[in-house]
């Protein structure tokens, strides 16, 4: 799609900052785009309480198209996340109870208010749920209206279906139907709201295409498809998958702190495409600073770290994580943005003679200090930490469990030990209760 010279506004835009991997009828869909209001939709289930950032392209997608003057459909997955996606599972998700399912929904909202626009208007983003439609229908006349359009060898042939089997992983028949709903979808919207373009990730094509096909042949009206490029770091890591778990959309998942230093710590190859994809920032300036080079590069990540985090949590929480993260970890100064857990340095008898082998209660190992902290469950897992990862205390590296701290080494200026996991990570004051 590289070579392809798009007239319209949305979709050069989408190929200029790299969300462009396939579209089905591209110059049907780029003389649309020209000339009226495309309706398009992504769907996304709720299988929690939050998206995570993995999705965060999908998203952005949505504001390109309305940012264009087009119309983006947020489609819930009320109805398709009591089947579940069989797309890149090895396993069948779990059954999830219609509140739950309608709780979440309520929750991603919350999300996609910061990045569209809703409303009544004709390019004003809506938000709709698939159970209002997939629940009414009848098995047999599921069957009867749509059956007919799907063949069985197609369906095998998907990559969705082929890698679960190729596994010998099972797939239930109730995952099998899933790529039928999907597809029920897009016919309902384009009969309903004149949806004409349904869009996902590359991993989404074959139900994608399916979607089409039906719209096509069914009521012979225009329909397309477009995918994004499969989304992974530039050491061939998943996006948005951390030593920490996801990185949650939500601030109640995920704190802006922790958001702000997520884009922080991306790889230097990885900023400029990032800053394309997950930033409003305009090329000319993204183009400047991909070339800054040296510790330049830290300039860049700031930046995206930065417009990125506004974007979902408003400037001033983004102004407020840099300023956390600055002080802590190129000033060497606690913040209030910064976590401070308490522990008390006398404790049951038995367990200070066990632990401490006869040592004075003001001491302790810190493999003990970093369990206190929090950032580690167990002794045994603080242990492993300190061995294969390394832990910073006081901004000094720790990588002996049997090292001893007791309250002379506790940071005058803090009151407080300074713990934190590997260079960058966060960072967790320890405040001794006497």
């Amino acid at each position: 799609m590289t070579d392809t010279a798009f007239k319209s506004d949305f979709l050069r835009t989408l190929q200029a900052r790299g969300y462009v991997h396939q579209i089905t009828h591209p110059a049907e869909l780029d003389e649309a785009a020209s000339n009226g209001v495309v309706t398009a939709y992504i769907g996304f289930d709720a299988t929690a309480p939050s998206l995570h950032v993995g999705s965060l392209i999908q998203i952005m997608m949505l504001r390109r198209l309305q940012q264009a003057g087009h119309k983006p459909i947020v489609l819930m997955g009320g109805g398709t996340t009591k089947v579940g996606d069989p797309t890149g599972k090895d396993a069948s998700r779990p059954h999830l109870t219609d509140e739950t399912i309608q709780a979440n929904i309520a929750s991603i909202k919350t999300v996609f208010e910061k990045f569209l626009t809703f409303g009544d208007g004709p390019t004003d983003a809506v938000m709709l749920d698939n159970d209002a439609w997939l629940s009414g229908y009848g098995y047999i006349q599921f069957l009867r209206d749509f059956g007919t359009h799907f063949t069985v060898n197609r369906m095998l042939a998907f990559d969705s279906v082929k890698l679960r089997l190729e596994r010998e992983q099972p797939m239930t028949f109730l995952e099998f139907n899933y790529m039928l709903m999907q597809s029920v979808d897009f016919l309902e919207l384009n009969r309903s709201h004149n949806c004409t373009l349904q869009m996902g990730g590359s991993d989404q094509w074959g139900n994608i295409t399916s979607g089409v096909d039906l719209v096509r042949r069914v009521d012979q009206k225009a329909a397309f498809g477009l995918t994004t490029p499969l989304l992974t770091t530039a050491s061939g890591g998943k996006m948005g998958k951390t030593a920490d778990g996801a990185v949650w959309l939500n601030a109640e998942q995920l704190p802006p702190l922790k958001y702000w230093q997520f884009w922080r710590k991306v790889e230097d190859a990885d900023v400029g495409r990032f800053l394309r994809l997950f930033t409003d920032l305009p090329l000319e300036e993204i183009a400047r600073l991909e070339a800054l080079e040296g510790s330049g590069i830290n300039d860049a990540k700031k930046a995206l770290a930065d417009a990125a985090t506004a974007l979902l949590h408003g400037s001033e929480a983004a102004a407020e994580a840099r300023r956390t993260s600055e002080d802590a970890f190129e000033r060497g100064v606690a913040t209030s943005g910064l976590t401070t857990e308490y522990i008390l340095w006398e404790g049951d008898l038995e367990e200070q003679e066990r632990n401490n082998q006869g040592r004075p209660f003001t001491q302790r190992r810190v493999e003990a200090l970093l369990k206190a902290s929090k950032l580690s469950p167990s002794i045994g897992q603080a242990r492993k930490k300190i061995e294969n990862e390394g832990v910073w205390i006081n901004d000094e590296l720790v990588r002996d469990p049997g090292r001893w701290f007791s309250l002379e080494d506790v940071d005058q200026e803090l009151g407080a030990f300074k713990v934190r996991l590997g260079k960058r990570g966060q960072i967790v004051l320890v405040r001794p209760v006497l």
